[in-house]
């Protein structure tokens, strides 16, 4: 058994939280993605990061935007994971018809999101296939959830990576 199935075992037992992470160019082009790679990563400062693609569209709009507003999605809102997941921002208006908001330093903040931050873009890392954005939340909004449960990577195992290959 190689060393990436080895790896796949392990990581196939765990089933964290899906996120959506918006970007807002300073020229207004937006974008939004799926992203399974996330993790609150500094008590303090508190700090979190995220880790998008770079094959994604929204990874080139993210690299000019100061800030960007990340998204927990209710686990019956598959259909949000799908658009965001399995579209292509440079091709097509993921926002369409969606309930959102301009949030703070000109995020873009989904309604039926379960819960968001938005976060300033505080460094950038470079990890192989993905880069890390660290953010420092400037605003948060997470009433409770309500007994909703947020997606999971399980719940989105099915759907198909939309950036281009």
């Amino acid at each position: 058994m190689s060393r990436g199935e080895r790896m796949d075992a392990f990581t196939d037992l765990l089933s964290p939280p899906m996120y959506v992470v918006t970007a807002v160019a300073e020229d207004g082009r937006r974008a939004g993605c799926l992203v399974g790679f996330a993790s609150q990563c500094s008590l303090q400062p508190v700090r979190f990061a995220v880790w998008i693609s770079k094959a994604n569209h929204t990874y080139r709009l993210a690299r000019q935007a100061r800030t960007l507003a990340v998204h927990l999605l209710p686990r019956d809102r598959h259909d949000l994971a799908e658009r965001f997941g399995s579209l292509c921002s440079a091709e097509t208006d993921k926002f369409a018809g969606l309930k959102w908001h301009e949030g703070p330093d000109g995020t873009l903040v989904l309604d039926d999101a379960l819960a968001w931050f938005a976060g300033r873009v505080h460094d950038r890392v470079d990890g192989g296939d993905h880069v890390a954005f660290f953010l420092d939340p400037i605003a948060v909004h997470a009433v409770g959830a309500g007994g909703r449960a947020p997606l999971s990577l399980h719940d989105a195992s099915d759907i198909t990576a939309g950036h281009p290959a």
